[in-house]
Parts: structure tokens; sequence; C-alpha cells
């Protein structure tokens, strides 16, 4: 096997990136020429006269090469007819009615738009009917405008239910070019230019976390819950491989039961992927230990330490400290540096979660919630929370390169040995994926067209929005705050009618959380709004929250407070829907004693 390493010059620490006017720097064997000879023969679409074996596919041609943007032209301008047409016909965050209404909906635009048969439109298939009457275009208008409309749209400002952001056009736009040329990352053959782009992009990553480039390596991946799976996956073969004498990722788990019972330590608020990665790697969910939080739901560090000194005194082995940076239900940061502390003094791997909390190292003002950072063995972030990238752009790194040795991978018509020594760089093994798209294009366009100052901007904005939510809450009679939102998101409850002066409080708060749930629904059946509906730690009735997660960076504060409106205007119509029934009720059970 071999390890991966990665370098480049380093930057003063803590330094935050710069980065250069322009594309990134292409190393000169990755450059070719417009006019370059291809191996295969060109498609009809580039030019070349069909043959007999391509009349039938004629209609479909190809993205790539010289004649792939002119056929892509009009079928994006469709694309974007349609969009247009689908958010206006939706006229909100997201079309009314019901889950059967939308899913019949989408079963009858299927079952009509499915073309059968060649377009009848020439090489690039516009215009033409298939063989039941749909062109090529008139398809991917009906199902894009179908999709647009069927969509919850994060760009409207009543979206605001989830780490669903909406995307930036330029990143919408990058990620259209990625998709035409479809390279893979896993070989360099497959992606000259990307598989740079990626190292270097990843290289920026690192500084901007706090490492030192020249020792971290990293890859971009699907999002939190593949980067949480890596980190848990590189502490089980380390800590678990030092405390047997064996390479855990050969020999399993089950050979190595001699260290005692393997356990992972995550906040009660971690996000649940940490129990599915424990699952995944061999260990068991029950290896995960949760630990205590506060009222914002940060990690309590006593509990932490007191957790880890019950794991030495059960003779078990902790694994790894999952701590987390920004929970997705408050944006709570754990304490990191309290949290390295406790895992290096028990020899264990900390990871940090900062799927949702990375996005505060682009703001000046939030990067230091996120101090001591530097200090985890690996960290997961997802720039297409509070990134404003279009998934998937998630991307997990280590500190130290040596401990990503238990993924290296040699596949000999992928990276074979000979290629490497040539100088022919492999990304294979630094990701559990195999075919991987190139979702570093996107970021490194957006970082050079808008820099970390202008993204900066857009958390800064979202923070604000959530500090002008969280006020309107603490104002408005009808509404709690659970807490201050630290990012960009905050819990809060409709407050019904009557709770204060309910004699039975176990039974307000089954009731309160019953309306909250229901006027969640409602709004989402009325198409008014998109809210959050999550349930605090612990046990019995009373826990459920509505939450807001505050991701469009040019909502205003109006927008917050007609959202805030319209849960309370819900929340009212599912009281007065209550009342009426249990009067009908009432009514009902006289009648029958009267008769």
């Amino acid at each position: 096997m071999t390890t991966h390493t990665r370098t480049q010059t380093a930057t003063p620490e803590g330094a935050p990136p710069a980065p250069p006017e322009g594309a990134l720097p292409i190393p000169a064997q990755t450059r070719t020429s417009a006019a370059s000879a291809h191996v295969a023969a060109p498609g009809p679409e580039q030019g070349a006269a069909p043959g007999p074996e391509q009349t039938g596919t004629s209609a479909a041609p190809l993205s790539g090469g010289t004649g792939g943007p002119q056929a892509l032209e009009p079928l994006v301008a469709t694309v974007l007819a349609a969009l247009t047409e689908g958010a206006e016909r939706r006229d909100g965050p997201v079309a009314p009615g019901r889950p059967e209404d939308i899913a019949a909906s989408v079963a009858e635009a299927l079952a009509s738009g499915t073309g059968t048969g060649a377009a009848k439109g020439g090489a690039t298939g516009h215009g033409g009917d298939g063989a039941n009457g749909l062109g090529v275009s008139a398809v991917l208008a009906r199902l894009t405008e179908l999709l647009a409309h069927g969509s919850a749209d994060p760009a409207d400002p009543a979206c605001a239910a989830h780490l669903h952001c909406p995307p930036l056009a330029i990143a919408v736009a990058a990620d259209l070019a990625v998709s035409a040329l479809n390279p893979s990352q896993d070989s360099w053959d497959q992606a000259p230019a990307a598989t740079t782009l990626e190292t270097l992009l990843l290289q920026e990553m690192a500084r901007l976390v706090g490492y030192d480039d020249t020792r971290a390596a990293g890859v971009l991946t699907s999002g939190g819950t593949e980067s949480n799976l890596m980190g848990l996956m590189l502490a089980r073969d380390r800590v678990l491989g030092a405390a047997t004498g064996r390479q855990v990722e050969l020999s399993g788990v089950a050979a190595s039961g001699s260290a005692g019972r393997p356990r992972i330590l995550a906040s009660a608020a971690a996000h649940f992927s940490v129990q599915r990665a424990a699952a995944l790697l061999g260990l068991g969910e029950d290896a995960v230990v949760p630990v205590a939080v506060d009222h914002e739901l940060r990690m309590d560090p006593r509990a932490l330490a007191a957790a880890l000194d019950g794991c030495a005194a059960r003779g078990e082995l902790p694994v790894a400290v999952v701590a987390t940076a920004g929970t997705t239900d408050t944006g709570a940061v754990d304490p990191l540096r309290a949290c390295a502390a406790l895992a290096a003094a028990h020899g264990a791997w900390l990871h940090v979660d900062a799927a949702y909390g990375g996005g505060a190292l682009l703001s000046d003002r939030l990067a230091p919630l996120l101090d001591g950072l530097a200090l985890a063995d690996s960290v997961s972030l997802d720039w297409h929370k509070l990134g404003w990238q279009p998934a998937a752009a998630g991307i997990f790194l280590v500190r130290a390169s040596e401990t990503y040795a238990s993924l290296a991978r040699r596949a000999v018509y992928l990276n074979p040995a000979d290629d490497e020594d040539a100088g022919y760089p492999s990304l294979l093994g630094l990701s559990l994926r195999t075919t991987r798209r190139a979702d570093a294009f996107k970021i490194a366009v957006t970082l050079r067209a808008l820099g970390r100052d202008g993204l900066g901007r857009l958390v800064d904005a979202c923070r604000e929005l959530a500090l002008a939510g969280a006020h309107g809450v603490r104002e408005h009679p009808r509404l709690a705050l659970h807490s201050e939102p630290v990012l960009t998101a905050f819990l809060f409850r409709y407050v019904p009618n009557g709770e204060a002066e309910a004699e039975d409080g176990t039974a307000a708060a089954a009731r309160s959380d019953d309306i909250n749930a229901r006027l969640r629904r409602r709004l989402l059946r009325e198409g008014r709004a998109v809210v959050g509906r999550t349930e605090l730690p612990g046990e019995g009735p009373g826990r459920v929250r509505l939450k807001l997660t505050l991701l469009n960076p040019y909502a205003t504060t109006d927008d917050v407070d007609r959202l805030l409106a319209a849960v309370v205007a819900a929340g009212e119509t599912e009281e007065a829907e209550e009342t009426g029934e249990a009067e009908e009720r009432e009514g009902a059970e006289e009648t029958g004693v009267m008769r």
C-alpha cells in the first residue's frame, strides 16, 4: 500500500487564505489545445457525417467536444425557461398540497412525458416529435417545470427549515461545466486538470482550518455523513490498531478484542451519522456513548471527562471523541480546546464535525467560535450548507497525511505504481468512492469570484437575520425562544392559549407538542412556509420545537417577521379547529343523551 501526501509552501500560521485572481495554476502537462487531435472519431454533433450505426442516436448529442456547447445551448435555454415557469406557478416556498397530491402529479407527468423513440429534429433533437408525440425539448421543459413547481425552494425567504442553502448562480454555472465534461477523480487520465485543482483547493481549505498544508491531506466528499464515516474509520484503524498491534482494516474488529470494547464519545446533540458510522465500521451503534449537553446543546466538558474516566474504569478503549462545531438544531459549537485536551489525555482521536459551523471560518466575526479546530485529527466541512454550493460539496481533512495510510489503495487499472513513479498523481487512495465528480471546481470558482471576504459577508448577513428573528420571537406573546442563535439557526415554539393556566403540566406539554407539529404541516400543506421541526434531548412530552435555519443572505428582517407571523396564524387556526371539533363532539354527545 502507498500513502499520499501533498506539499506546498506553508503560509504563516492562522493567516486566512488569500485566493489569487484568475484560475488555479495548472501544471504544463495538463494543458491541452482546443485544436488537439482526438483519438476517437467525432460524433455527428462534432461535424462528422453519421454512419449507419449512428443514425438512431443522432437525436441524443453529447455534451463534450467542440460541438457539445452548441448542443447544450438550446437545451439550457429550455431548462431556464421551465425553471421560471415552474417557480411562477408554485408562487411560494413550496407547492401547496399533500404528499399524495405531489406524488400523483409526478407520476402523471412521467407517464405522459416518456419518449419511446428518437426525435425527428435532426442532430440536436429540438422541435421533433418522439413516438409518443413529445419532442426532446418538450420532455425536458415539461419535467423541469414539474421539478421546479414541486420543489421546496431555499431561495424563497419562507423556506427556512433545514441546512439546505440556496446555491449561488456562479456555483451552479460552474457545476454545469463539470456535468458537461464529466471528469472522474479516481484516476489522473480521467481528470488531468481537476486532479490538480482538487489538490490545490484542499491545501487552501487546510490553511483555512489552521492545519499545516504541507502535512495535511483530504478529499471532497458527498457531505458530513461520508466525512464523519471517514474520520471514524481512520480513528478505528489508528487507535485500535495501536492498541492491538494489528492492521484493523485487514484483520477486522473481531480480531482486536483484547484491547477492550471500542467506544466513540459524542454529544447527545451530535449528528445521527455518528451512530450509523459506528454500525458500518463493525463497532455497533451501542459503541457510541452520548455525552450530556447544556441548555444550548453544547457538549459539557465535565460530562465528557467523566465519560472518558468511566471507559478507563471499565477497561474500554476510547477510540474517538466527536465534537460538533455547529449542531444541526441550534448551531451550538462544542468546547473544542477542552475536547482536544481530554481526547489527547486518553489517547483518543478527535474528529470535529464542522459540516455546518465550518462556514463560520469565512467570517472574521464568527471564526473565533471555532477556536481549537486546528487541534482536531480530522475535520468535516460542508460548503453546501453555509457555503452556498449546490450539493454535494463536502470536504474531509486530516491534520497529518500519514494517518491516511489505511485508506491507501492500489488498483492497477487506475493508479499503477509505474504511472505514479512517472509523475502521474492519483487521488484514489484518499476517498471511499471510486467514481467521483469534480466537486472542487465549483468551490474554487466561487472562492475566486467572491473571495473569503465576499462569502464572509453572506455569512454575517444570515447571522444578522437569525438575531433579528430571535428578537422577534422574544417579543411575541405567542412564541417562546429556546436559546439565542449561535450561527444562523434557532429553536422556538408556538405557545398555545391557556398553557400557563393549565392544571395538568404534562397534558399541556403534550398539547403544545401536538399543535406545533400540526401547524408546521399546515404551513406545508398550504404552501405558505417550510419550517423545521425537531425535539430536544430527553424523555417525555414538551420537547417539540420549531426551527428556522436562515441561509438566504438576501432575505430581509421583514421576510423573517412575515414568516413568524405565518407560524402564529397557523397555530391559532389549529387551536380554533381544535376548539370547533371539541364543540362538535360535545354537541353530538348532548344530542345522543336527549335521544
